[in-house]
């Protein structure tokens, strides 16, 4: 499991290539909830997620010879850009395995980096032909159950801490607990006493499922929170989220849904739906808050397309 220093060590070595995203507080939602709510807007790093920290950490602790040799990655989202934008900055070849279902929107911007893509039919066909790739002398760069990938994530919670030093809540969402799992380590490394609320969409329960079993359990996603649509959490993830949580939450799609609407309304901000279900779970929390409480949601995405709001509209209003 990481510990703290991995996550410090990975904010030196991936500063140059990422951005440090700004945490805002917002007036409007700190006035709805009842106390002093912060947005880490992540969405806004290069490619719309957090993903690049995580890509580039791998790489960089890849040996020269391994560079030279390419990674492979599974994604059928916001895994894809991080690696293939990596990839192109490093000048280190790229090959995204991604479902043949995978939004369009997600293929152009994954090309557009640079990265090669095969499509395969499904998750677990990605799986196995990555696989296939790395018995041949690729590195296969795992979407987040990896340490490195976890260190990368961290750096997020180092931010957050250094941007709100008065912070005593985090609500962070969780599909295979890469980033949670960071988040977490660094948050609770640098302030212990900070209270952290997991939160997944129905469809996409893998932390609530594996948390009730008491070990990891498999599913098939069905949330419309496509970038939540992990088939499994990580141990470590596991782990992590029995040690240091406080609650896990589970919200509706179109609980995330009307969060995402309000955030793009009020906070003029677009999320996906695997960030606003963080909203959606503060609203269902908010009497563990007080004014004398900093709560911060993470908003680790935004790629969506006009399709896919367009679909969410006609699905629920």
């Amino acid at each position: 499991m990481i510990v703290l220093k991995d996550i410090k060590e990975a904010h030196k070595r991936i500063t140059p290539h990422i951005r440090h995203t700004h945490t805002v507080k917002n007036h409007s939602l700190s006035e709805r909830i009842g106390t002093n709510l912060y947005l880490k807007l992540e969405l806004f790093q290069k490619t719309g997620s957090f993903k690049p920290r995580a890509a580039f950490n791998k790489m960089l602790r890849l040996s020269q010879e391994e560079r030279s040799r390419g990674v492979v990655a599974v994604s059928g989202g916001n895994f894809a850009q991080g690696v293939a934008y990596a990839g192109n900055i490093l000048d280190v070849r790229a090959l995204i395995i991604m479902p043949a279902y995978t939004p369009k929107n997600y293929l152009e911007a994954t090309h557009s980096y640079g990265a090669q893509i095969e499509l395969v039919p499904d998750v677990d066909s990605a799986f196995n032909t990555a696989e296939q790739y790395k018995n041949r002398g690729w590195t296969f760069i795992h979407p987040y159950d990896d340490p490195d990938v976890m260190a990368g994530d961290g750096t997020v919670g180092l931010e957050l801490v250094e941007d709100v030093p008065e912070l005593t809540d985090v609500i962070i969402s969780v599909g295979g607990g890469g980033l949670m799992s960071g988040c977490v380590i660094a948050v609770k490394g640098l302030k212990e006493e900070v209270r952290i609320w997991t939160v997944e969409t129905e469809g996409a329960n893998t932390l609530g499922r594996a948390l009730q079993a008491g070990q990891v359990a498999r599913i098939k996603p069905t949330s419309l929170a496509k970038t939540l649509g992990a088939s499994y959490v990580s141990s470590d993830a596991l782990m992590i989220a029995q040690k240091y949580g406080e609650q896990h939450v589970l919200v509706s799609d179109q609980e995330a849904y009307e969060a995402q609407r309000y955030l793009l309304e009020r906070a003029k901000i677009l999320t996906e739906l695997s960030a606003s279900c963080t909203l959606a779970a503060a609203y269902r929390v908010q009497d563990n808050f007080s004014n004398e409480n900093h709560v911060a949601l993470i908003l680790c995405g935004g790629n969506i397309s006009l399709d896919d709001l367009v679909e969410y509209r006609r699905k629920f209003e």
